[in-house]
């Protein structure tokens, strides 16, 4: 059997001091997460990032930075996740979004408000992301190769 890792992406958008996250329901729990997901066959991960802040939060992003590649396993699952994470600009809100099942709604946090509910976190990735993106953490986007079949 083959071993693949689950490969993710998430976007990270600060305004004014603030954090964009989703909060979700998992399992009937609520969970904080940034606009994140897996990737699609056939996208980049910059097209998955885009894609994933439009369904989770109702946004129009464009990428223009990464911020970090993180591979993090799950104890629960033992599941191994490959995450590239995105900072970058808030084009538009789409009016009236039909976000994913699941998903609350997107809420702006400052970093204490973040930390002060990481029981909440989907994962330990979120709190390193925004502390990674608050470090000054970027990297050009052309450091990432997609080749389009």
């Amino acid at each position: 059997m083959i071993w693949k890792p689950h490969a993710t992406v998430a976007a990270l958008l600060e305004q004014d001091g603030r954090y964009l996250l989703v909060e979700e329901r998992i399992k009937g729990e609520l969970r904080l997460n940034q606009p994140a997901g897996h990737l699609e066959e056939g996208e980049s991960l910059i097209e998955a990032a885009v894609r994933e802040t439009i369904e989770e939060a109702g946004l129009i992003f464009t990428p223009t930075h990464l911020v970090g590649i993180y591979q993090w396993r799950a104890p629960e699952t033992g599941a191994t996740y490959l995450r590239a994470a995105f900072t970058g600009t808030i084009e538009r809100i789409i009016d009236n979004a039909v976000l994913d099942e699941g998903i609350i709604g997107p809420v702006w946090l400052t970093p204490d408000e973040v930390h002060a509910r990481l029981h909440q976190h989907r994962s330990p990735l979120v709190m390193d992301c925004i502390e990674d993106h608050r470090a000054g953490r970027r990297y050009p986007l052309d450091l990432i190769r997609h080749y389009a079949a």
